[in-house]
């Protein structure tokens, strides 16, 4: 039995006296746009934050007035200058820095595409990759965001955790589904999880896209705290899922066995 690793929190207690409201509000604010609401009127955006339109309008119409909003007098949507915030993260975080050379090695050992993910609550986050894009069209991009059951990745996360970090994850979780193989019963979920704990990878077969497979092994730092996992992902074609296995992981294991001493 591998042993259960308690991911790293990248949330840290703060006294209440340093917390700054009107910061957490406005970035309530720009989180409240999605697919869902690219573009909302003050009332519907106070209403998804939980604050009355006048205190929306406030918000909104200064995130305008910095460039990270844009409205036609009614209606408010994000602009291009919010990816500013994204690549800031991509540029200065050193997890991205360190495994993009080791991406591309696996990317050349399997021909396929691999990505290091992290886990931000219930979604996995592509925080680097390697490859080209080629049958890619569910936006498997730098930033991605997915439901972490849904991927080898997140699959592979998740069962690492510490068992009751794990519960925790579970609780009133809504497992969304993206196709008829999406595994949304937590107690099937919780089985396939102790399968992946055991041998210590993740495979994902059409769970998030059709004719897609997904193979991950999770990334262990040097003192032994899971940070995400390294996965390829590639069309299942008339590939066997043994076949594939084989193929890649021994790739990715040599890989992440290499990254563990220096992240």
């Amino acid at each position: 039995m591998k042993p259960q690793i308690d991911i790293v929190s990248t949330r840290t207690e703060l006294d209440r006296r340093d917390w700054i409201a009107g910061l957490e509000k406005g970035l309530q604010m720009i989180e409240a746009f999605d697919d869902a609401h690219p573009r909302m009127t003050a009332s519907k955006a106070g209403e998804r934050c939980g604050m009355t339109r006048t205190a929306a309008r406030r918000y909104l119409l200064t995130l305008a007035h910095l460039g990270y909003v844009a409205s036609d007098g009614k209606l408010f949507w994000l602009t291009p200058r919010m990816l500013r915030l994204g690549q800031a993260y991509i540029e200065s975080a050193r997890l991205p820095r360190i495994v993009q050379p080791f991406l591309q090695r696996v990317t050349a050992g399997t021909q396929e595409i691999a990505y290091v993910s992290v886990l931000d609550d219930e979604e996995i986050v592509y925080v680097a990759r390697s490859g080209s894009n080629r049958n890619m069209n569910t936006g498997f991009v730098l930033g991605s965001r997915v439901q972490a059951q849904a991927t080898s990745a997140g699959m592979v996360i998740l069962a690492m955790m510490e068992a009751e970090r794990l519960e925790q994850w579970f609780a009133n979780r809504n497992l969304k589904s993206y196709t008829s193989f999406t595994i949304t019963d937590p107690d099937a979920l919780k089985r396939e999880l102790s399968i992946v704990r055991s041998r210590g990878w993740a495979i994902s077969e059409q769970q998030l896209e059709l004719t897609m497979r997904g193979v991950a092994v999770p990334l262990i730092d040097r003192n032994g705290d899971l940070v995400g996992a390294l996965n390829v992902t590639m069309p299942i074609g008339g590939e066997a899922a043994a076949d594939a296995v084989k193929r890649v992981l021994p790739v990715l294991q040599e890989t992440a066995r290499s990254l563990r001493g220096l992240i």
